[in-house]
């Protein structure tokens, strides 16, 4: 049986898994799914259209599927979707999408940090943290286990590669790829994450190799395209390797640039 306060606002057709517990004043509008085991703290606000995972919790002032901020939205429906064992801080927004995809999503075993946003049609996969007051615009993609430092700024149609680590402040509107950190002022190339990809269980053969990869295309003297023609033909051809190469090649912002000193 799910907890249910006489002080909260529950649809009579939202749909509750088992033993949700939701606090006094708490809102939750028709067209919501709602996951065994999740919490709903007092005040959040749980929109037309979100999908809300199991054993997740949900802090005062949050506010998931909201109306995207994107004047060509048109009222269609959307979803805004948040995966299992996700913690969603105190005044968190999560829009609903837009006719573009469809929908938001955050995936599972998430930490989005109080005042962070994200807009519509973000994809957020698993494991990643989004810190205090970050803001993501509209259909930005984070990759698994990425962190996003406090007050980082992401422009539109931005990717960020899985296991980054973007410094605090950062403004970023080029793609990061996977595996580096990035930070400075303007953001460009600061190494690879090292004590995120240790901390995740990679070898420190497998971390050289990356190391490898990038010296090839930020600190050899190569431009893009030739770094990663030089990295197809002389390096190993492993899952990291495949990785980064597709990562830089598929980028349509370009990636970040390097640091000149």
């Amino acid at each position: 049986m799910s907890n249910i306060s006489d002080q909260a606002y529950v649809h009579p057709e939202a749909k509750l898994g088992e033993n949700v517990i939701i606090e006094p004043f708490a809102f939750v509008d028709k067209n919501v799914e709602i996951g065994d085991g999740t919490l709903i703290m007092s005040g959040a606000n749980i929109r037309y259209g979100a999908r809300v995972g199991k054993n997740c919790r949900i802090s005062p002032g949050a506010v998931i599927g909201g109306v995207p901020q994107d004047l060509k939205f048109k009222g269609e429906d959307s979803l805004a979707i948040v995966g299992d064992n996700t913690s969603v801080r105190e005044c968190v927004t999560i829009n609903r999408g837009t006719a573009s995809k469809g929908h938001t999503i955050v995936g599972n075993n998430c930490l989005l940090m109080a005042y962070s946003h994200i807009a519509h049609d973000c994809v957020v996969k698993d494991f990643v943290i989004v810190g205090n007051a970050t803001q993501l615009a509209g259909e930005v993609e984070v990759d698994h286990h990425a962190i996003l430092s406090g007050g980082t700024l992401v422009h539109q149609f931005t990717r960020i590669g899985a296991h980054v680590m973007i410094q605090g402040g950062t403004r970023l509107g080029k793609d990061i790829p996977p595996y580096i950190i990035a930070g400075r002022e303007p953001v460009c190339y600061s190494g690879v994450n090292l004590v995120g990809l240790r901390r995740n269980g990679f070898s420190n053969e497998k971390i050289n190799e990356i190391q490898e990869i990038y010296r090839t295309i930020y600190q050899a003297g190569y431009n893009f395209s030739d770094a990663i023609n030089k990295i197809e033909k002389e390096f190993e051809e492993t899952d990291e390797m495949r990785f980064i190469v597709e990562f830089v090649k598929n980028s349509p912002r370009g990636i970040v640039r390097g640091y000149m000193g």
